[in-house]
């Protein structure tokens, strides 16, 4: 009897989160992205208080005109658009652009949830033990030695870091989200990592 969750549950759970992510922050799921904004989160903050000055179009308007008569040495009119002020977007976005990520406050709840959700579930199955190695298979296909093995997980976590700054997502962004909407840059990645991780499996298991 296996003590996980059969793949069709395991999928219908997957579609809820994804699809619930998007219809409540009007953006895509990802993983690797909400890390980088939350260690960057600074950076961030400050990004999100800019573009919250300038939701109204006349306060935009001022602050250019002001920029651009410093830049000049002028001091041109600033044209202020008719009408009241306009109403903030609501998804943090304007027409035709790209949208904004989901705000910093939820990309920090996703991961802490991420967490806290694995925990929950090792507890309750009654599989939650602190262990210091990667298990039996990984002590016979690569090694026992405890050095080598947190050297080469730090390698292979700067390799994936990598990989998937460059591919411009991971497998939640690219194969869930991508996937899901049939983007073509999606389905190449995801057929890619994939496709690696299946070739590399096979190597350590028929080969090694």
């Amino acid at each position: 009897m296996t003590p996980y969750w059969p793949w069709w549950a395991g999928a219908v759970g997957l579609a809820v989160l994804t699809i619930g992510y998007t219809l409540a922050t009007d953006r895509s799921f990802g993983v690797s992205g909400a890390w980088e904004r939350v260690l960057h989160w600074r950076r961030e903050a400050e990004l999100e208080r800019r573009e919250a000055e300038f939701t109204d179009e006349r306060t935009l308007v001022a602050a250019l005109g002001v920029a651009t008569a410093e830049h000049f040495g002028t001091v041109p009119a600033v044209p202020v658009p008719p009408g009241p002020a306009a109403v903030p977007a609501t998804d943090g976005r304007r027409s035709g652009a790209h949208p904004r990520p989901a705000p910093l406050v939820t990309q920090a709840v996703l991961l802490v949830s991420i967490f806290v959700g694995g925990l929950i579930a090792a507890v309750t199955s009654g599989r939650f033990h602190i262990r210091f190695d990667m298990g039996a298979g990984y002590r016979h296909l690569v090694t026992g030695n405890p050095v080598a093995m947190v050297a080469l997980l730090f390698a292979g976590g700067v390799l994936v870091g990598f990989g998937t700054r460059l591919a411009g997502g991971c497998s939640s962004g690219h194969g869930l989200n991508g996937c899901g909407r049939l983007s073509p840059v999606s389905l190449v990645a995801t057929a890619t990592f994939f496709g690696t991780a299946v070739a590399v499996s096979f190597l350590l298991w028929k080969v090694i």
